[in-house]
């Protein structure tokens, strides 16, 4: 048995543990996810008219490129302006995670500290009277999680756009309302990403928008991206609508201001996919030159759950299959990962007059962006059906990444053992722990009754890596296979400290 396996393999003699960077491995993925265009513009469509939209506005994108983008409806209905890709949007709370990008710009700047105290920056912070005396003080890492203790503010945090900072400091220098201790829990807080705003204005010596839009705006070529809406072409500012009494009301656009960082950002489907497109760039980690405005290893950080806030169980996928998922705030993104592993990064936002959601998903580097100009219309709800379809019709798979030469070669050794386990203490492929945990005699008795179940092998599997030092392979069998998972240590060079063998069904 031993010297037929031997015929299936390679011997390896490197020694550590090589990254190889995750990858696609389906050269016809993009022409599979074009083939779902005309059935996602049917559900934008359809959706658009249920829900009373005087326009919509949507994107995807695709290994960082906007490969499809429709308008619907008017983005002006006074006066009949067809929205287009090149229609300028408000998108609300989407502005938050440029706001935490710019954060995280000075942070790798050397300028400020994530987990400095905000009064650092703010000295009226120090008013702050906190619910008890053992509280810690606001950080800026707390408000960039939704983690700073002040109370959910949308219903008012939505008027505030056009205040100054003079009026934004007030608040400070009376005493912030708590609604809970800092650090102890996520509540949305738009107050706490003005309040980064204004952290920005202070380090960089520069407002938050000029910041962004030198640091961030400008070196992606966004340049249909505006604070302030006077600024914006008249044939291409989409108006706010509010659906009221069975007709589209007019609502008023808040000049640009304090809370702006929160979300005041107006701009297009063209112009926002280049930003999606450097969320997707950071994936996977590799060795390549940095070509973003962040490094990407701060993008994912950026993406990181740092404050996981709720557990769906009930949740159901767009086609009502139960499926349980548990979300958290990021840096002025949500994160959310579902039942069937699947991650999406991105944010909603809402206005009044204004809806939008974008989510990218960096396993599958796919993205999809939305805008409608009707007050606080539910983008998210039509994106994640369609992300739903684009993966259920195209059948894409997730970047899967390649096995370490180590992994490859402890396979290769293991096989050489497979399934006498002669003297396998003389081999120096295990930890010091493993024969303290496993005992050959039994790892061979086991292996025996496996090898039996599945019969003549006639073949041995790459190695599945889960990550750099753990994976497993599958051995094929005439009547079964045989499934042998192990894991290695720290080490270099990195050795064998878990094994398990199993028989699959065929």
């Amino acid at each position: 048995m031993k010297k037929y396996l031997i015929l299936f393999l390679f011997i390896s003699t490197t020694t550590f543990a090589q990254y190889k960077p995750a990858t696609f491995t389906d050269p016809d993925r993009l022409k599979k996810i074009e083939a779902t265009f005309p059935v996602i513009d049917s559900i934008y469509k359809k959706y658009a008219l249920a829900n009373n939209f005087p326009g919509l506005a949507y994107g995807i994108v695709v290994d960082g490129k906007l490969v499809h983008s429709v308008g619907l409806g008017y983005s002006n209905l006074e006066e009949k302006i067809p929205v287009t890709s090149k229609s300028a949007f408000r998108i609300a709370s989407m502005t938050k995670s440029l706001t935490a990008m710019a954060i995280l710009k000075l942070r790798d700047a050397g300028k400020l500290k994530l987990d400095d105290p905000a009064y650092l920056y703010i000295p009226e912070m120090k008013n702050n009277k906190y619910l008890t005396k053992d509280a810690t003080p606001v950080t800026i890492r707390h408000l960039l999680t939704h983690a700073a203790g002040y109370p959910e503010d949308n219903p008012w945090g939505d008027r505030q756009l056009a205040v100054s900072d003079d009026e934004l400091l007030a608040i400070y220098k009376k005493g912030v309302s708590f609604s809970t201790n800092s650090g102890q829990g996520y509540e949305y807080s738009n107050l706490g990403f003005a309040t980064l705003g204004y952290i920005i204005k202070k380090v960089s010596g520069k407002t938050y928008e000029q910041y962004i839009a030198d640091n961030i705006l400008k070196p992606l070529g966004m340049t249909h991206t505006y604070w302030e809406y006077t600024k914006v072409p008249k044939e291409q500012l989409a108006l706010g609508y509010r659906w009221l009494d069975g007709k589209w009301v007019l609502q008023p656009m808040l000049h640009d201001g304090a809370y702006g960082a929160m979300g005041g950002l107006i701009t297009t489907i063209e112009d926002f996919s280049k930003y999606m497109a450097v969320h997707m760039d950071a994936w996977p980690a590799r060795d390549d030159a940095e070509t973003g405005p962040v490094k990407r290893s701060s993008v994912r950080e950026m993406q990181y759950p740092w404050d996981v806030n709720y557990l769906t169980a009930n949740a159901k996928t767009p086609n009502g299959r139960p499926c349980p998922t548990v979300s958290a705030y990021a840096y002025g993104l949500r994160w959310a990962k579902d039942c069937d592993n699947r991650v999406y990064v991105g944010h909603t936002g809402g206005l009044p007059g204004f809806g939008s959601q974008w989510n990218i998903m960096p396993d599958y580097c796919v993205g999809i962006v939305s805008f409608a100009n009707l007050t606080y219309a539910n983008a998210g709800a039509v994106n994640n059906m369609v992300l739903d379809t684009l993966l259920t019709l195209s059948g894409v798979k997730p970047r899967t990444l390649p096995a370490s030469s180590i992994l490859t070669q402890r396979r290769n050794e293991l096989v050489k053992l497979l399934p006498n386990w002669d003297n396998p203490q003389a081999t120096g492929i295990f930890a010091d722990n493993f024969f303290m945990d496993y005992f050959p005699d039994k790892l061979k008795a086991e292996a025996i009754e496996v090898f039996n179940r599945a019969g003549n092998i006639t073949g041995v599997g790459e190695v599945v890596a889960e990550n750099n030092l753990r994976g497993y392979f599958i051995m094929k069998g005439e009547k079964g296979n045989i499934k042998v998972r192990f894991t290695l240590t720290p080490e270099n060079p990195a050795l064998i400290q878990e094994y398990h063998i199993t028989f699959v069904k065929l």
